[in-house]
């Protein structure tokens, strides 16, 4: 694990690159009485890009209300099992970081303080799905700093434009495949169910049922309803017609649209500096197509600020976790980590990198309950059945029903 220690001050000049507004004049936290300033506040990051840029905004925090801000570096993945030894014995962080789908984990540990929305300022101005991503069985749990989803790539000296109807993208993947040849009209992991979801999940289908206040009924699994089963029809026949190939993984993806051999690829903006330098001015980008006039839905991902439970000075936690997500600091994080920050109030000048902020309004957040664990292996075992040819309802039935037997073997249902 690594771990790094710092603490941000003397560097109020660097601070000057961000144009100050004054904690009060956010109104952080509405209607309360200040309590005694702590000297120091410690937030968790993660790795050196994180360390390059915030600094100067916990700089302009500690210029603001003369609290100073105290770092360690441990990587996201391992901070949830830190603060759970770390955080009861008092020696974890005010503000640490977790993607959504560990949310629930989180708040069933009882390890993340619960923050009241009305406290929270300018909640509307972040993405609607970003928010639903971090509120789990009602309770709003942190704020987002980055969103991201995937989407087209293309190479405009292959095709003029992205397809904007799952019509249009058939027949570009018509026109161009040659599977003898290696050569395809689209390219995606076909089998990896991150992908593979808009492709069956478009629409009004999901995972789990949802009630009218978006919580996850996880005792009633919905991967082999009618209309799942429908559009698992319609992906199987692209492995019939030789349009995808469950051989192509990420690293033979990147080999075959680099050397031009597909105009159409589907995967994330972490690609997207290794694309832009291989392919330059024909690289462009573009959302998912149109799936029956409405819009595919691929999986969101969005991570977060949390406060930990067992912090001694929540409210400074709270306006500091507001600071480091209010509209100037993260236009800072988009202009200098190249995120895609989930505020409408936020701008993104890549224009390529501008499409993923596009998507991920059409997105839906991956469940955040702990019940999703059980359904990764059940549903990547399906879509390499169906790649076969295996009969699409038998498949869906059978990871319905391993993916009951998981989380039955796990523990049992939290909705029970």
């Amino acid at each position: 694990m690594k771990f790094k220690n710092f603490m941000y001050t003397g560097i109020l000049a660097s601070a000057l690159v961000l144009t100050g507004v004054a904690i009060g004049n956010d109104e952080a936290v509405k209607a309360q009485d200040e309590p005694e300033k702590p000297e120091s506040l410690t937030v968790w990051l993660d790795g050196d890009v994180q360390f390059e840029v915030y600094p100067e905004i916990f700089a302009r925090f500690t210029e603001e209300t003369g609290i100073e801000v105290e770092v360690s570096e441990i990587a996201m993945n391992d901070q949830l099992d830190q603060i759970s030894l770390d955080g009861p014995a008092g020696n974890g962080p005010d503000i640490f970081q977790q993607p959504h789908d560990m949310i629930g984990s989180a708040y069933l540990q009882g390890l993340v303080k619960e923050i009241n929305p009305e406290d929270v300022v300018d909640l509307d101005l972040f993405n609607e799905n970003a928010i639903d991503a971090f509120t789990y069985d009602g309770h709003l749990l942190g704020l987002p700093f980055a969103a991201e989803s995937i989407a087209l790539y293309y190479n405009t000296d292959l095709v003029d434009e992205a397809p904007t109807t799952k019509e249009e993208l058939e027949a570009i993947m018509e026109e161009f495949t040659d599977e003898s040849s290696n050569q395809y009209g689209f390219l995606m992991e076909s089998t990896n169910f991150y992908f593979a979801y808009a492709f069956l999940f478009s629409g009004d289908e999901s995972i789990f049922s949802v009630d009218e206040e978006g919580n996850y009924d996880s005792t009633d699994i919905q991967v082999a309803s009618e209309g799942v089963i429908e559009q698992a029809e319609a992906y199987k026949e692209y492995f019939e017609q030789g349009y995808l190939s469950s051989n192509i993984n990420g690293d033979v993806l990147d080999g075959l649209f680099l050397a031009g051999d597909a105009p159409v690829a589907l995967t994330g903006p972490w690609k997207l500096a290794e694309y832009s330098e291989a392919l330059g001015d024909s690289l462009a980008t573009a959302p998912l197509p149109e799936f029956d006039g409405e819009p595919m839905t691929p999986f969101m991902g969005v991570k977060g600020w949390m406060m930990n439970e067992y912090t001694e000075n929540e409210y400074w936690a709270l306006q500091l976790l507001q600071f480091m997500t209010n509209q100037e600091s993260s236009q800072y994080v988009v202009d200098n980590m190249q995120e895609s920050v989930p505020r409408s109030d936020v701008e993104n000048d890549n224009e390529l990198l501008a499409t993923f902020d596009e998507q991920t309004a059409n997105a839906v957040p991956m469940p955040n309950i702990p019940e999703m664990a059980q359904v990764w292996e059940p549903m990547e075992n399906a879509l390499v059945f169906i790649s076969q040819g295996e009969d699409v309802t038998e498949i869906l039935e059978e990871a319905k029903a391993n993916i009951e037997a998981n989380i039955e073997a796990a523990g049992g249902s939290s909705a029970e």
